[in-house]
């Protein structure tokens, strides 16, 4: 199968929150996400105020591009947990550094949405905004794997949590 390559261009860069990615304590913390005014008006956020959360695609631009692994890998480098491949873990070393993140939609200001609990850093590009449905949340019972619930215990516990 050959690869399809296509141009994305960013929407909206991540201003302010967290200045450094790392694994845990997102929690709490807020960012907003600025929609580029030279593309876009006001109107295009008009009616997000009615929704709790969006959900937001983001390109991994702080990634070291040589760190990538196509195959398997010990989640944190955790020799406790099993070796999963690239699709079997949410990292940021894949193929095209994107993420996906849901976060709180605190309060719409034109062009800027103040957002919280948004794991992308400050200068993060922005490729798209979605308000969050929940009926395009999972249906019927959802499993995951054991260890990815010890990982993400502390994910998006807050700074605070951090020092009790």
């Amino acid at each position: 199968m050959a690869a399809e390559e296509f141009t994305v261009e960013s929407i909206a860069r991540v201003v302010g929150g967290r200045t450094e990615p790392t694994d845990d304590y997102w929690g709490g913390t807020r960012a907003v996400i600025r929609v580029d005014e030279e593309r876009f008006t006001p109107e295009a956020t008009k009616g997000l105020e009615e929704f709790s959360h969006l959900e937001v695609v983001f390109r991994f631009h702080l990634t070291d591009p040589t760190d990538l692994n196509l195959g398997a890998r010990r989640p944190r480098d955790n020799p406790e947990w099993p070796e999963v491949g690239i699709f079997g873990h949410r990292n940021m070393r894949r193929i095209n550094w994107l993420g996906v993140s849901r976060c709180r939609l605190v309060k719409v200001d034109g062009l800027e949405l103040h957002v919280e609990d948004l794991d992308a850093v400050d200068g993060t590009p922005v490729l798209d905004i979605k308000p969050w449905f929940s009926e395009f949340g999972p249906r019927g019972s959802v499993q995951q794997a054991r260890w990815s619930t010890e990982m993400l215990e502390g994910y998006f516990a807050t700074q605070d949590d951090q020092s009790a």
